[in-house]
């Protein structure tokens, strides 16, 4: 089975939930196994997390984290059966990032016997979870996972994502006041103020900022409850706001701007910061590289509008950056990826590998990249 057909068979599991999670990393695991790569599953919240090593067993060789993920957001039933028309297959996740996880389970396989250098893959189930405020990668990496560099298979359309905004998203509170329906003018609609400050959030001074990568931050109103009778004017609204901030942005004062506006309260935050990594990076430079010879005649850097797992690795010091195939309309209802991407990406991950090794060891040491590339 080709990249191909392990991202038609992916995409028929619907990932959004915790059954078809398990059912999938089932298919994975087996899979790898099947084709000479050991994988363990461990439990966190529920739910199964992959890894595998393979490569070089040696000690002190270069090591290169794979990461990939196997959830993804609701979808409608037909989603969840894959489709080809031309050279594009449609479906639920295939561009995020089931096409892109396919072609790097086959990268594995093709890398098992690897000498000098060793990669250490992760299946991640919660990378699309808004339910927990750590995710299974950053466990992982708080017990030990590291390596010299980090790649995971987020859609960037075979470009090296070096930077993506951060996340600060927001539960708010909007206060109004009851009354009955049949006369709204005698309260204070909290369903239309909800709008009225979401409409405010977006003229914000920090919404109107652009930085190297990006013209704008994103601003999304993601959920809005409110009301519990048709005949009652809402006295409450709660909005569940994503905004993805620029680097150099700070979340904080992006916060105290919303505070600021009337009848509004902030109950709950999360919080990732933006992931950044010099395009001088000998890894960076080399997975460009990688991918030109690949066939992909433009390798540029850039910067994503989506956040990641990658920022998990920063964090502890290991520069990540974001890399999948083409594609596009991810999390729409004509999600697709490009089918001809799929083995250039394979083909750019396994060629990258193997040039791994002959990268010199003041390249490879992953502290003092980390502190020229994003620290700094």
């Amino acid at each position: 089975m080709d990249e191909r057909g392990l991202a038609e068979r992916l995409i028929t599991y619907d990932t959004s939930h915790a059954d078809g999670i398990k059912a999938a990393a089932g298919f994975v695991k087996g899979w790898l196994d099947s084709n000479g790569v050991d994988v363990r599953a461990e439990d966190y919240h529920g739910l199964p997390v992959l890894t595998a090593t393979v490569g070089d067993a040696t000690p002190g060789v270069p090591a290169i984290i794979l990461h990939g993920h196997i959830d993804v957001v609701p979808g409608f039933p037909d989603q969840f059966a894959p489709r080809v028309e031309g050279e594009r297959l449609l479906g639920r996740g295939a561009y995020d990032m089931k096409g892109g996880l396919a072609a790097i389970m086959c990268a594995l396989r093709d890398l098992t016997r690897l000498q000098g250098a060793q990669v250490r893959f992760v299946c991640a189930p919660d990378e699309e979870s808004e339910d927990f405020d750590r995710h299974a990668t950053d466990e992982l990496v708080a017990r030990g996972l590291t390596a010299a560099f980090a790649i995971t298979g987020e859609p960037t359309n075979l470009h090296v994502g070096v930077q993506a905004k951060g996340v600060c998203m927001a539960r708010v509170v909007v206060r109004g006041r009851a009354a009955h329906g049949s006369t709204p003018w005698d309260g204070d609609n909290a369903i239309l103020k909800a709008i009225d400050v979401f409409r405010r959030i977006e003229s914000l001074p920090f919404a109107r900022e652009s930085s190297e990568m990006f013209d704008r931050p994103s601003i999304n109103l993601g959920r809005l409850n409110a009301g519990d009778a048709v005949n009652k004017v809402p006295d409450e609204a709660i909005m569940s706001i994503d905004i993805r901030y620029l680097p150099g942005q700070d979340p904080g004062a992006i916060l105290e701007q919303v505070r600021a506006m009337p009848d509004v309260e902030i109950i709950r935050t999360f919080i990732r910061p933006p992931a950044q990594v010099a395009r001088s990076n000998p890894f960076v430079v080399a997975l460009c590289d990688a991918v030109r010879r690949a066939g992909q005649p433009e390798a540029v850097s850039v910067g994503r509008d989506g956040a990641s797992d990658a920022i998990s690795f920063l964090e502890a010091g290991v520069p990540a950056v974001e890399f999948g195939p083409e594609g596009g309309g991810h999390h729409g209802p004509e999600e697709w990826v490009s089918i001809p991407s799929l083995g250039r990406y394979r083909r750019a991950l396994v060629e990258f590998m193997e040039r791994v090794p002959a990268l010199s060891e003041t390249e490879a040491a992953p502290g003092l990249r980390a502190v020229e590339d994003w620290r700094a």
